[in-house]
């Protein structure tokens, strides 16, 4: 009865997730509930595959590679791609399955990469991308004190850097709170509401809390995998993850992302926000 309670007022609370669409949410209409499920060879890895090719000194210091000379664009299929997407996640990224296709998953991943190097992010793989994948920058630390294990969401570059043990585990694009007031009217309980927010992602120091595996529905849409960690905002998957903060206050994730996460992410885990998107 307890559980029930924490998950009615959570619904209440949670912001973030998905896109509304005007008269109706975009997430919460459509027939996605906590029944759907999405399984680890769609999410291209688990979190017990992860952490065999993610952890050690891999992400100490990036093996050697030798770099493809082809562009490569969105939708692109081929060993060339392979080649990238296994670059990728030697490095700590998750482009989702390794099975030679540039799909959504692998350009989140690219978009990561290419932002903790420097570089505008572009679904496009050119010799700018390719050299950086010879030799790699790591992510600025946030926190050089900080846990072991913990989580640093960089609000200026906006990306997501996980820790474990005081490696670098898990490195993912996010989208965080679009920081444009809200008033949105849904119908939530039976009854037409109006929830207004500032649709910010505070910064500060926080603690990951509970968390709901699958479908979670708010009164915002649907969140994937949340895992809370400031009151109703949470890490969680979202199949919108654009390149500029478009939430409603939550850090939404790329799906592959989103699946693996609560494998690699516990209870009491400190969560540290900094910096701030200037459009």
């Amino acid at each position: 009865m307890r559980g029930r309670r924490k998950l009615a007022a959570a619904a209440l609370v949670t912001v973030g997730a998905v896109t509304l669409m005007a008269g109706g949410l975009s997430g919460a209409a459509r027939a996605r509930t906590d029944t759907t499920r999405i399984t680890a060879v769609q999410a291209g890895t688990t979190a017990s595959q992860l952490g065999t090719a993610l952890q050690g000194s891999a992400l100490t210091t990036a093996p050697a590679f030798t770099a493809p000379s082809k562009t490569l664009k969105y939708g692109a299929k081929g060993a060339a791609v392979k080649t990238l997407q296994k670059r990728l996640k030697q490095l700590g990224y998750v482009p989702g399955k390794v099975d030679g296709v540039y799909g959504s998953g692998t350009r989140a991943a690219v978009w990561a990469f290419q932002k903790v190097q420097g570089i505008k992010p572009t679904s496009t793989v050119a010799s700018k991308t390719w050299n950086a994948l010879e030799k790699p920058k790591t992510p600025k630390v946030l926190v050089p004190k900080g846990k072991p294990t913990r989580v640093e969401i960089n609000l200026t570059k906006q990306i997501m850097v996980l820790y474990r043990g005081g490696k670098r585990t898990l490195i993912s694009h996010i989208s965080s709170g679009s920081g444009i007031p809200y008033t949105e009217w849904v119908v939530w309980n039976g009854k037409r509401q109006k929830f207004s927010g500032s649709a910010r992602t505070p910064t500060g120091n926080y603690k990951t809390t509970w968390r709901v595996k699958g479908w979670h529905t708010s009164y915002l849409g649907s969140l994937y995998n949340p895992i809370f960690f400031n009151g109703g905002i949470a890490l969680h998957g979202a199949t919108s993850v654009p390149l500029y903060p478009a939430s409603h206050g939550c850090v939404r994730l790329p799906m592959p992302v989103a699946q693996i996460l609560p494998g690699l992410l516990g209870k009491g885990v400190p969560v540290h926000v900094r910096g701030k998107f200037v459009r």
